[in-house]
């Protein structure tokens, strides 16, 4: 047989289907990123149609305005997601004595951050302007950094999650959690008018590109501990003679 097919290690499970999910959120966050920073007419038309709706709605309902904003600037805060993320960080190391994956899972998440504010400033869009604001933000539109913070945070605790085993319950209630805070962060962004609809799935997409590929990484590095094959609080099976 041959010695290259005898010394090679089997392709950690998933890591295939993760690098691939990557390549294709990665291709549709370039072409939205294209779209955007040639100011191609339809999707700018889009955008204003959308915000502009958005936008006479928040301020006809401040009802509504005031709770999207306790719920952006508050609850779904990039910061907020940060602090989480630290959370869990904190716990992988000291609790699971697990510390590739935290160091691992604060890598993903600080360069995340990076990429976007790198991308803002690349593209240094400008926000939406109008004479009754309802909210204020700073730096530049795209992508938005709150849809998707929201995104790799969620992204990965949930991946995390499901990858160390829970009960059925407990994930459908951190699934929904999930998908909840992801949408719900894109929405109230638009509401709020601080953002053009196509800041949010740029986010979103970059985000999920940011998961993706942070799976594919680890499911390599680590392809027993990714398959929730092995554990590291759990002790070697028995042996018998």
């Amino acid at each position: 047989m041959h010695p290259h097919l005898v010394d090679s290690p089997p392709r950690p499970p998933g890591h295939r289907s993760a690098t691939r999910a990557a390549a294709v959120l990665a291709a549709l966050s370039g072409l939205l990123l294209a779209l955007v920073a040639a100011g191609w007419r339809p999707l700018m038309e889009f955008d204003e149609d959308v915000a502009d709706a958005a936008h006479r709605r928040a301020v006809a309902e401040p009802g509504v305005t005031r709770a999207a904003r306790i719920l952006s600037d508050w609850a779904w805060d990039p910061w907020t997601m940060r602090l989480l993320c630290a959370v869990v960080v904190v716990l992988l190391a000291v609790r699971y004595a697990d510390r590739w994956t935290a160091v691992w899972l604060a890598g993903v998440c600080a360069l995340g951050s990076l990429l976007q504010q790198g991308l803002k400033a690349a593209v240094d869009r400008p926000r939406p302007v109008w004479p009754d604001p309802v909210d204020t933000a700073h730096f530049a539109a795209y992508p938005s950094g709150h849809a998707m913070t929201a995104t790799v945070v969620c992204g990965l605790l949930l991946w995390l999650l499901r990858r160390r085993g829970t009960t059925p319950a407990k994930w459908r209630t951190a699934l929904a959690a999930g998908v909840v805070s992801v949408v719900g962060v894109g929405l109230t962004r638009v509401w709020l008018g601080v953002h053009w609809p196509s800041d949010v799935v740029g986010g979103w997409l970059l985000g999920a590109t940011v998961v993706a590929a942070a799976v594919a990484v680890h499911r390599r590095a680590h392809p027993a501990r990714a398959a929730g094959r092995v554990s590291p609080d759990t002790p070697p099976p028995a042996t018998t003679a």
